[in-house]
């Protein structure tokens, strides 16, 4: 099953939970035209739950990666939820966890927004 989005606002941050696999193909365009219609909606304050991510490829790292920079393009924040250990080692390997402020407390994470 690719990744399916389901936004919800939390005050002036939108929570994105983000379910399914994230990989080449529909997940991964997924999750960028998610991104991609938030910031043409004006929301800036940007936290993807990954939760329930059950898989994530590289492609999908990249479209992380991708949103991301997307995001702080338009001078917006875009920060991680609930890690799977899956995702948490993998931005490890490849060095992006200290790229992500990445929390495992939504409350904390959505205090953490300027």
């Amino acid at each position: 099953m690719s990744a399916k989005l389901s936004p919800r606002q939390v005050g002036d941050v939108i929570v994105v939970d983000v379910s399914g696999r994230i990989t080449l193909g529909e997940g991964s365009s997924n999750l960028r035209e998610g991104i991609r219609g938030l910031l043409t909606q004006g929301n800036k304050k940007i936290l993807l739950n990954l939760g329930e991510v059950s898989y994530i490829d590289s492609s999908g790292i990249g479209e992380l990666v991708s949103g991301f920079t997307s995001v702080a393009n338009q001078g917006g924040q875009l920060k991680l939820l609930n890690l799977t250990k899956r995702v948490r080692d993998l931005l490890q390997i490849t060095k992006l966890y200290t790229v992500f402020e990445v929390y495992d407390e939504e409350a904390t994470a959505i205090r953490s927004f300027v």
